[in-house]
């Protein structure tokens, strides 16, 4: 249906942009009238494309995650497990049409995510991917909508405690691991004592990276290279544990599990799920206490933000201290 003769006049009934478009009806007085409208009408819509109407994207959310890691996520340090941890979520949501997956897909999705007990962090982490996944696709010009999870919020996550061995503590765990069948576990343990490492960054040590009184550590969680000096006798402690073992290039063996160990045979209980960590948490807590500067703090833990090192702020001897001095009940009682 265009143009007809109706009781007022000619009037014109028209879809221009196709089935599914915007409709158009109008009346005019004379046909030629109606039929310069309908023209008109027809230019404007094949010239301008917000007359059109929006074509579906009927690419499945699969489909974009694959994208995303052919062209971006393949070249990242933990590319593969974050794909891999994508491909479940979206197994999990059914794989939607791309177009279809809106905000309030996944907000149901982690409803149900935390109603099966899955921790508030890593619900936090799936968003935090999958909204990385349309951010990077728009970069790359493989999506054109807006991204649906960019205005979500995440779950604000209670900050846990961080738990740190005492002196004692620490030399009881040192002994502990040297009576062990592991020869490497003291040692690495020490590493991530003197340096803060993660004991990954300890335990895939090479000799190279020791040297002129320094730790280099590669292959870090940032993925930059960061030198942090040691004892000159502990460096040596370090070349001789090396020459008596045969680990090749390698400082250390593998030694996670006779940490574990150690740690139950010290008898010490930790926080859920910290076992390695904790020895990272310790320097870091022992560095500020014994009056280490936060910066110094931040660089030797390779963290990219001083947010995260501030954690341990409140450890200094002087965190604080002006309460003492400045808060009210102090000026009244020595007024």
């Amino acid at each position: 249906m265009t143009i007809k003769k109706a009781s007022a006049g000619w009037l014109v009934d028209v879809q221009p942009g196709g089935r599914g478009g915007k409709r158009f009806r109008k009346t005019f007085k004379t046909q030629a009238e109606a039929k310069a409208y309908e023209a008109w009408l027809t230019t404007e819509v094949n010239q301008n494309a917000k007359w059109q109407p929006e074509k579906r994207d009927t690419r499945k959310l699969r489909e974009l995650i694959d994208l995303w890691y052919t062209h971006h996520g393949s070249g990242l340090k933990a590319g593969a497990n974050t794909y891999s941890r994508l491909k479940l979520a979206c197994d999990a949501m059914g794989n939607p049409v791309a177009d279809r997956f809106t905000v309030n897909a996944f907000a149901n999705y982690r409803t149900e995510r935390l109603a099966a007990g899955i921790a508030p962090n890593s619900v936090n982490r799936e968003h935090a991917y999958l909204r990385s996944v349309f951010n990077e696709l728009r970069r790359l010009g493989q999506w054109k909508k807006p991204n649906p999870l960019a205005e979500l919020r995440q779950f604000k996550v209670q900050e846990r405690e961080l738990s740190y061995l005492t002196t004692d503590q620490i030399r009881d765990l040192l002994a502990r691991l040297a009576e062990g069948k592991n020869r490497h576990a003291a040692m690495i343990a020490r590493v991530c004592l003197s340096t803060g490492a993660r004991w990954s960054e300890a335990e895939n040590l090479e000799v190279r990276h020791l040297r002129n009184g320094q730790i280099q550590f590669a292959g870090t969680k940032s993925g930059k290279v960061r030198s942090i000096p040691i004892d000159s006798s502990f460096e040596q402690e370090l070349r001789k544990h090396h020459d008596k073992t045969e680990t090749g290039q390698r400082l250390f063996a593998y030694a996670y599990s006779a940490f574990r160990d150690g740690i139950e045979r010290a008898g010490i209980t930790l926080q859920e799920g910290q076992l390695t960590h904790v020895l990272r948490h310790t320097f870091a807590s022992h560095f500020m206490m014994n009056g280490g500067n936060i910066l110094v703090l931040q660089r030797s833990l390779g963290h990219a933000n001083l947010t995260m090192t501030m954690r341990y702020a409140h450890l200094a001897p002087d965190h604080l201290q002006e309460v003492v001095k400045l808060n009210p009940l102090t000026a009244l009682t020595l007024g």
